[in-house]
């Protein structure tokens, strides 16, 4: 197939591109002009065109003739600043650029894949979700302008199936990590939480925050390096599901061309979720760290996963990547033993 991969110098998008044209596929990149980032394609034989998902004509010379479009570009938190109106342009009148050339330019496109995220949820609630959340159940709560952007792009997406015909696919993806990212999960460390607890103003939230006080080493550079096994207000561990670039690229290439997944929504992350209660102590004996263990009352807790079986029944997604296969290959990217993927940031 010919591809085209809109984000394609981001760390997911640059994954990609390396997997299909090694199972094949000709893969081109739709690029904005002296993107940095692109330095991390050097080597892949992609084709580069540049220009913006915001811009009409750029859109259509980048669709023509493509059998499948990844839709991954977007503005997002970890990106800006962007203003409302920036979020507006690209996350939504991008994909809205995208559809229409894809619906006029593209007669025999096979797929549109458009990239969502898992923050459209409303995950973060008073003693966490008990159950695994599931894609057409889960209540949809966009927080924020780039959740609501990119729940707006799903509806225009589906929308164009549905209306159109066009081949549409949703993949939400849980927070991607790459590399040796897990590493520095803030939400693993004493010294972010001692951030949090600074800001908040309740009684019971002062409380912990001498306790956190009290447990952190005299030692800054210790005190920086020492990590947190987070807890509920009754000692029950936080759990979180997260996603390895690695399968999430694995989402792309088992659904590609499967008529089985065309407008449907998937939930993209590990196997598995994780509890801080099987990181923490794994994580720290593999640095060679302390850890404390405490209760974080005052707090929205930590507490959800992701029911997975929607995209094993439909398209057999095996995602393989647990967190100990996260944190053991991360030691293997900070060592420079890792080998098949290409790193989050370009070198500078």
């Amino acid at each position: 197939m010919q591809i085209l991969i809109t984000g394609i110098s981001g760390r997911i998008g640059a994954n990609l591109a390396k997997a299909l044209t090694e199972a094949g596929h000709t893969v081109r990149g739709l690029i904005w002009e002296n993107d940095r980032r692109s330095e991390k394609l050097v080597g892949l034989p992609v084709e580069l065109v540049e220009g913006t998902i915001t811009n009409r004509a750029d859109v259509e010379a980048a669709v023509a003739g493509v059998d499948a479009i990844c839709h991954l570009a977007a503005a997002f938190q970890g990106g800006g600043p962007f203003t409302n109106e920036q979020y507006f342009e690209i996350n939504v009148r991008g994909t809205f650029n995208l559809l229409e050339a894809a619906r006029q330019q593209a007669k025999g496109l096979q797929h549109f894949f458009y990239a969502s995220t898992d923050a459209i949820y409303e995950k973060y609630i008073p003693g966490g979700i008990p159950e695994p959340i599931r894609e057409e159940t889960m209540k949809i709560a966009p927080g924020g302008q780039y959740a609501l952007t990119k729940y707006l792009g799903e509806g225009l997406a589906l929308g164009y199936q549905r209306n159109y015909g066009l081949p549409v696919t949703v993949f939400r993806f849980a927070l991607a990590v790459a590399g040796d990212e897990i590493l520095n999960f803030p939400q693993f460390y004493l010294s972010h939480w001692l951030k949090v607890y600074e800001k908040l103003t309740t009684p019971e939230a002062a409380q912990v925050y001498q306790q956190l006080q009290a447990l952190c080493p005299a030692d800054e550079k210790v005190a920086q390096r020492c990590l947190l096994l987070a807890r509920d207000e009754n000692g029950r561990s936080y759990k979180k599901h997260i996603a390895d670039v690695r399968d999430i690229v694995q989402g792309f290439t088992d659904a590609l061309g499967k008529a089985s997944v065309v407008g449907q929504v998937f939930q993209l992350a590990a196997p598995t979720p994780y509890t801080w209660e099987e990181a923490i102590p794994y994580l720290a004996a593999k640095l060679g760290i302390d850890y404390v263990d405490v209760n974080l009352t005052g707090q929205v807790t930590t507490f959800y996963e992701f029911d997975m079986s929607k995209g094993q029944r439909l398209f057999d997604y095996q995602p393989r990547y647990d967190i100990f296969a996260m944190i053991d290959d991360a030691f293997a990217f900070r060592e420079g033993r890792a080998t098949g993927v290409i790193p989050t940031h370009s070198k500078r």
